[in-house]
């Protein structure tokens, strides 16, 4: 192995736990949670109000991923789980201030995979 095969391994190593860490909802949580009325009404969609919101569609990718061995795991997932990874660290610090139980904050982070009532 190269000096930068063994970098990117360690990168991806990180990466993995990073995310391991961050999504701390179970593929079969995370799935009943996006069929929720709540879970479509929160997010970004890019594509109108009719579309599938952007963390809506990252919910599924990380529901994908999780039930994916880690040796299956393509460039494109790890790409994936350090957008996860970033989205909820960034979001964690918005935080607002008071109960947190039903709030859009709350929803939007949880279909990133993070459910910070947790």
């Amino acid at each position: 192995m190269t000096a930068k095969q063994t970098d990117a391994a360690g990168d991806e190593a990180e990466i993995a736990a990073s995310f391991d860490e961050a999504v701390n909802m179970t593929p079969s949580k995370l799935e009943s949670w996006l069929e929720t009325e709540e879970s479509g009404e929160v997010g970004f969609k890019s594509g109108g109000e009719a579309s599938e919101s952007v963390g809506h569609h990252s919910g599924r990718r990380i529901v994908e991923i999780k039930r994916r061995k880690v040796a299956d795991r393509t460039a494109d997932d790890i790409a994936h789980m350090h957008k996860v990874v970033s989205y909820v660290h960034r979001h964690l610090a918005q935080r607002p201030k008071g109960d947190i139980t039903q709030t859009r904050w709350r929803y939007s982070l949880m279909n990133w995979g993070h459910d910070p009532a947790k």
